[in-house]
């Protein structure tokens, strides 16, 4: 599990999946999970470092820089009490939740949280999970 308010994903926007990822493999030996034309997760050890997404980058933007947080909610607090604007979401996706927001320097980052487990209670048998 990744640590609480640090990095842990980066994704790039490519303009040709085939393209970018022929290169990212080629150069750096880069192998990728699939998820359809416009998504690849880029592999590292047992889960994924990064990803692709088909876009048009924005002019002067790099990659997306993407936090883990233990709780979406308080993290959305408190970047909004420290200034910051949230510029998309919260949102669903396959893997969670997450927002985007610009901080000072009017760079965009996104948060990102899993999806919460449901823990049901039962006075017989006790947790089911």
């Amino acid at each position: 599990m990744p640590t609480h308010h640090t990095i842990d994903y980066i994704e790039f926007t490519v303009t040709d999946m085939a393209a970018a990822q022929a290169f990212y493999a080629a150069a750096f030996e880069w192998e990728f999970n699939a998820y359809g034309d416009e998504y690849a997760g880029i592999r590292s050890g047992d889960g994924e470092a990064g990803g692709f997404r088909v876009g048009t980058p924005k002019a002067g933007a790099g990659p997306l820089v993407i936090l883990y947080s233990e709780n979406l909610e308080a993290s959305l607090r408190a970047i909004v009490d420290g200034g910051s604007t949230i510029t998309t979401g919260p949102f669903e996706f396959p893997g969670g939740r997450r927002f985007y927001f610009r901080d000072p320097s009017g760079n965009e980052l996104a948060v990102w949280a899993p999806r919460k487990r449901l823990v049901l209670k039962s006075a017989i048998c006790g947790d089911l999970r």
